[in-house]
């Protein structure tokens, strides 16, 4: 399962699946059925807005229309992933998104080489040359991927809440932090994959930006006799304890 490196949020350093030919062809489809609709839509209010007017100026309001349809399908993908973050409608419902190799997020100049090169892996080969080459590369890219310096990666962790196992802390457990509550199953995830990397690895650079992270979230201080990664086990516990309370 091959996976890329990139930079959180919280500038923190983890490793994400990268987007196979499935996940990529399906956000394909849900931005084709995007277009369509629209196409449609433009289709209705053509004809009503213009179902009594002359004929010429129906041919030249009906070209018009096309021309901006057109305009729109062409600059989608450029467009949506500068402005929203390397992803498009698709993209985003299937959870994958864009990002620069190196675990920066891309630059114009990347989604603009990536779109650019749409007429290469798309076009000219009718979409066979994008399928090839996201099947045999290492790193899953086509060929404007490639050329940009570019990806696809599932934008979840492979962890999930839900597949992880807590320490129960115990009854009579009383949580330290009760700010521990505003944060997110998303952000517990990656705190426990921290913790998990630093008993495999001994990192503890990883442990220690991110409890500064979480305390300058959260605005706490922790004890002095108590390291950044005994906090991050009792932010685990304190945030264990008070959801399983909540969910009483």
């Amino acid at each position: 399962m091959k996976t890329v490196r990139i930079t959180t949020s919280q500038n923190i350093d983890i490793d994400y699946e990268v987007a196979g030919i499935g996940e990529r062809v399906s956000a394909r489809l849900i931005d084709y059925a995007i277009f369509y609709a629209v196409f449609l839509i433009c289709m209705i209010l053509f004809a009503g807005v213009t179902g009594g007017g002359s004929g010429a100026f129906n041919s030249s309001s009906y070209l018009i229309l096309m021309a901006v349809w057109l305009g729109l399908c062409v600059f989608y993908d450029f467009i949506c992933e500068i402005f929203f973050d390397g992803q498009s409608i698709g993209k985003r419902s299937i959870k994958i998104k864009v990002i620069s190799l190196n675990g920066a997020r891309p630059t114009t100049g990347q989604y603009l080489l990536r779109w650019a090169f749409r007429i290469i892996d798309f076009g000219v080969t009718f979409g066979s040359g994008a399928l090839l080459t996201v099947a045999l590369s290492n790193n899953k890219q086509r060929v404007g991927d490639m050329v940009a310096g570019t990806t696809l990666v599932k934008t979840q962790p492979k962890n999930k809440l839900g597949d992880l196992v807590f320490n129960a802390p115990g009854s009579n457990y009383e949580p330290v932090y009760a700010e521990v509550a505003n944060l997110t199953d998303q952000d517990v995830v990656l705190i426990h994959d921290v913790i998990r990397n630093f008993k495999r690895t001994r990192n503890n650079v990883l442990v220690y930006r991110l409890a500064l992270k979480i305390k300058d979230f959260l605005k706490i201080t922790s004890e002095r006799e108590v390291n950044e990664f005994q906090f991050l086990e009792i932010v685990l516990n304190d945030y264990n304890q008070l959801t399983g309370q909540h969910s009483l």
